[in-house]
């Protein structure tokens, strides 16, 4: 018996002589579909669905960048399984001690306390345990996701070389992403803190806009053809802003003074006996 099927049941003992008889009924009711309910039930103790965690968790335009993303998940439910797993142990080993407090104890009020401190510590294990099943799950999925990115980008491991490099283009695209969005219910105009970021990135707003215009003139003409601009389109579009302005967050930055990509700084081993 789970403990809320014990919790129910002995509901329906206490009340019995103090409520209407319909709520004995309920309660019976209740009780006969729990086990159904539960197993419905266990399907979602998790925070998102697997739809979710791929499309809304982790957005990042760029391979790599999704790489980090799906690591910072993996990580952060690692950390969740660990928390929850010694929070278990704690609790396990409280139950313990109490159910050996019942054995020695000699008040009956006492020993119904301890019977009730031992159900709220059985009721938190179950709650925890159905929490540490759904966070096994997602760790599942976005392990078996990381295998997936790294097929995808063609690489067994990843080097923080790998990363800082892509940083330039993930970056722009992020910020023509976000440009054009911003545009599409502005009359075609980016906003303000996206013309910021370019400006960040050295890359010439009115170049830019221009770029934003020419993409929702050619989308609008497609539609007006009686055809549909696609999803495929606009990162193709994204692709080519990002080749085309690839040197100008490195020569905004040397203009400043700095080097936007350092490999002495790196962990990557085999960069750094290059340099020596």
């Amino acid at each position: 018996m789970t403990n809320t099927s014990l919790v129910l049941h002995e509901l329906k003992v206490t009340l019995a002589a103090d409520v209407k008889p319909e709520y004995t009924t309920m309660l019976a009711s209740i009780q006969e579909k729990m086990p159904a309910v539960a197993q419905s039930t266990s399907n979602f103790y998790k925070s998102h669905s697997q739809f979710m965690g791929v499309t809304l968790d982790v957005t990042a335009i760029t391979p790599i960048r999704s790489v980090k993303h799906t690591l910072a998940e993996i990580d952060k439910t690692r950390g969740a399984l660990q928390e929850a797993y010694i929070g278990m142990k704690k609790k396990e080993n409280e139950l313990k001690k109490k159910e050996r407090d019942v054995e020695v104890c000699e008040d009956d009020l006492d020993r119904e306390l301890l019977d009730i401190e031992i159900l709220e510590i059985q009721g938190h294990l179950e709650g925890t345990r159905n929490s540490v099943q759904g966070a096994i799950r997602k760790m599942s999925f976005f392990t078996n996701q990381y295998e997936n990115l790294m097929k995808h980008i063609g690489k067994e491991e990843l080097t923080e070389a790998d990363y800082e490099l892509e940083e330039t283009r993930y970056h722009i695209m992020t910020c023509m992403k976000q440009g054009l969005n911003s545009a599409r219910p502005r009359g075609g105009t980016i906003d303000e803190g996206n013309l910021i970021y370019l400006f960040d990135l050295g890359i010439n707003a009115a170049q830019a806009q221009a770029e934003v215009f020419a993409y929702l003139q050619w989308e609008n003409k497609i539609i007006s053809e009686g055809k549909a601009p696609t999803h495929a389109n606009t990162m193709e579009w994204l692709e080519a802003c990002a080749d085309k302005w690839a040197s100008c967050p490195t020569d905004f930055a040397k203009s400043r003074g700095f080097d936007v990509y350092d490999p002495l700084s790196l962990t990557n081993v085999p960069q750094l006996e290059a340099a020596e």
